[in-house]
């Protein structure tokens, strides 16, 4: 006699709807990621950035590098900014911002502050020795971006911000 076996638990992986499809590609990439990873136990989603007159950004979602960008007008930056953070779900909501450019963070930090509705973290980190020095690298803001990631991966001092419309 013979038994027919079952496949073991696997998520049930839903099909792509136009709503999902029209979303940024950075958001469909973190929902394919949240899909893949879904025994990650890490609920984390983290914005490296780079500021300066050209801002690097790195998005790290699930522990997982999903996306770089560069931006030269912090107007562009922070609708991005919010896009991913206001669609990929995530217990917290980390930025870290170089301290290189303080005059350009702390512009950043008040526009996410004044744009973005809901709680995040902001640390400031030390991104001394994040810029590699090569001749003709920074081509399409390459370097900005490799040192967007290498600021999203250390650490500073953590502090929670409340935006402006809840605390009033």
């Amino acid at each position: 006699m013979t038994t027919e076996k079952e496949a073991p638990n696997q998520p049930s992986i839903p099909m792509l709807f136009d709503e999902i499809l029209s979303k940024d590609p950075i958001v469909v990439k973190g929902i394919i990621t949240k899909m893949l990873n879904s025994q990650t136990n890490s609920s984390k989603l983290v914005l490296g950035i780079d500021p300066g007159e050209r801002i690097g950004v790195s998005v790290t979602y699930l522990e997982n590098h999903i996306a770089r960008a560069f931006f030269v007008s912090i107007d562009k930056l922070i609708p991005y900014l919010i896009t991913i953070m206001a669609e990929l779900p995530a217990a917290r909501k980390i930025i870290k911002i170089g301290n290189g450019d303080m005059k350009t963070a702390t512009k950043i930090l008040q526009m996410m502050n004044l744009k973005f509705c809901s709680k995040f973290e902001i640390e400031f980190v030390d991104e001394s020795s994040t810029s590699l020095k090569i001749k003709n690298y920074n081509q399409r803001g390459k370097r900005d971006m490799l040192s967007a990631q290498f600021i999203s991966q250390r650490s500073g001092i953590a502090k929670s911000v409340l935006p402006l419309s809840i605390i009033g």
